[in-house]
């Protein structure tokens, strides 16, 4: 009930929908099928990690493509551990931050905030303190190699309800380009990056949702 209520009430948000979805049982059957990486798959998964582990605060520009085809735009920031900022264009300036343990989003058409622990959702293991993309924690149900790419989908070890992660890399050079979520009925929303950059780290008050008690309710 908890989770329908959180799913509905994200629905005109596509980007934090897709944070809260939980996953089909195939996808515990899609881990458990999961061959062991090859060779030259850990070598991947090891350049990959140390990119990642690497990246400490970046921004970038982002558009995001909805299962239903509607595309979005706006600018984002993550800081590891734990903290992402996406602030959505206008004309409907929503706001999605992770911050201190919780990922808030707040739409101000609708005057409505959710919260949800960033650890149950997907994006925990991007966000994490030290990412891990083979052990434990993550399980890696495919890689892929299209021309000048590497895909890696993953789940959460044991935490298949959260739902599917796929890492889009660019490769010459490498370099995160992308990434999709999967929900329970299949439907994908993807979430391209531009103009990404390393910068200094940013404030703590980014990454929380501070209400505007000034603000009228016809806003």
């Amino acid at each position: 009930m908890i989770i329908s209520r959180i799913c509905c009430a994200l629905r005109h948000t596509i980007l934090s929908g897709i944070l809260v979805m939980s996953f089909y049982a195939s996808s515990l059957a899609l881990a458990q099928a999961a061959d062991a990486p090859s060779v030259q798959d850990e070598r991947i998964l090891n350049k990959v990690t140390s990119y990642l582990n690497n990246l400490h605060t970046v921004t970038a520009k982002f558009l995001q493509v909805a299962p239903d085809g509607s595309i979005r735009t706006g600018t984002a920031i993550l800081q590891r551990p734990g903290k992402m900022r996406f602030q959505y264009d206008k004309p409907d300036p929503q706001l999605l931050v992770a911050g201190f343990g919780l990922l808030v989003y707040h739409d101000p058409g609708l005057n409505q905030t959710t919260n949800i622990p960033l650890s149950s959702t997907p994006l925990s293991i991007l966000l994490a303190k030290h990412v891990k993309l083979s052990g434990d924690g993550v399980t890696v149900t495919k890689i892929r190699q299209p021309p000048g790419e590497v895909q890696i989908s993953m789940i959460r070890t044991g935490k298949t309800a959260e739902g599917q992660l796929t890492l889009i890399f660019s490769t010459a050079p490498l370099e995160l380009r992308q990434w999709r979520i999967t929900d329970p009925q299949g439907r994908v929303t993807q979430v391209s990056l531009f103009d990404l950059h390393q910068t200094h780290p940013f404030p703590g008050r980014d990454f929380e949702y501070i209400e505007d008690v000034n603000r009228s309710p016809d806003g």
